[in-house]
């Protein structure tokens, strides 16, 4: 199996669906924990307009706490999702290491997430991506709804490669297929992502999938097939698009890893702090979160080799 890279979002796509609003100084014990543990990317918020997500109004104050505070460890890269260009100033101003930013690929999703259609959004985007690459940052590009819709049902493969084609066209080499409304089946995501690699053999594949209706965890062992290397899940399981129709939690970190750990892989990511974080963020909330291992314990230690 290819060696495989795990992207933390919950700290801005597990964190925007909650009504409670997290105080900054726990979003920094949590981000520590998770840079701690081993896990390679952790995105720490999104640049967006504090009313339409109050959730990441401190996203600023978080990179700038994470640049002055304890020492990062070696290898950790810090993200952060951008919508615009106003966000992207915001994230040059912070110091975030990676840009990321996205299209839907659904005209309805595109228009309640951003404002925009997809024509516009593409260029818009497009813009944004060019000028963090100018000013030195590395970039992933997303395709979100790649795989379905809840307002307009299947989303045609076709609209889905158009986009992405415009980003090779821009010369962006980071391209994330995202499962937003949680639709996606296994034949769909080794379908998809072998057409996205019959455009481009060179490109950086990586996938996000949500749990929506339970099929998060084969779709993202599909993806392992198909040849993705990176892949977004969220601690505990959170999450889920304020701005689709019915909104679904990630495909949990922790799920995510005790799977590929008994596969042989992530033997350098600590299991277990993972679970004490998703444990923390069970209390804080005061619910049972929809990650399943923290509740139910990992199976052995098997023989893994660090990915």
């Amino acid at each position: 199996m290819s060696e495989v890279h795990i992207h933390e979002v919950g700290l801005r796509d597990g964190l925007q669906m909650e009504r409670e609003v997290v105080p900054t100084e726990r979003k920094l014990l949590w981000l520590r924990r998770l840079m701690a543990s081993g896990v390679g990317t952790i995105q720490a918020g999104s640049f967006v307009h504090p009313g339409k997500v109050p959730q990441m109004a401190d996203t600023d104050r978080l990179f700038a706490a994470l640049s002055s505070g304890p020492g990062r460890p070696p290898g950790v890269t810090l993200s952060a999702l951008v919508l615009n260009e106003k966000g992207l100033e915001r994230a040059l101003a912070s110091g975030v290491d990676l840009i990321c930013a996205g299209v839907s690929a659904s005209e309805t999703h595109s228009m309640k997430n951003t404002g925009m259609g997809i024509a516009e959004a593409t260029d818009r985007i497009i813009g944004v991506a060019r000028r963090a690459v100018a000013e030195g940052r590395r970039v992933q590009l997303s395709v979100q709804s790649a795989f379905g819709c809840g307002y307009e049902g299947r989303v045609p493969p076709a609209r889905v490669l158009a986009i992405a084609g415009r980003y090779l066209e821009a010369g962006m080499r980071n391209v994330s297929l995202a499962d937003t409304a949680g639709h996606a089946t296994p034949g769909q995501v080794e379908d998809l992502f072998g057409a996205l690699r019959a455009l481009d053999g060179g490109l950086e594949l990586a996938c996000h999938f949500h749990n929506t209706y339970g099929m998060g965890l084969a779709n993202a062992y599909a993806a392992l097939r198909a040849g993705v290397t990176s892949f977004e899940s969220s601690v505990a399981g959170m999450g889920g698009c304020p701005f689709t129709k019915i909104a679904g939690g990630n495909v949990c970190t922790e799920d995510l890893i005790h799977m590929f750990r008994r596969m042989g892989m992530c033997g350098a990511v600590d299991i277990r702090a993972l679970i004490a974080v998703a444990a923390d963020v069970a209390e804080f909330f005061g619910r049972e979160m929809p990650g399943t291992v923290y509740r139910t314990g990992i199976i052995g230690e098997p023989e893994v080799t660090a990915a």
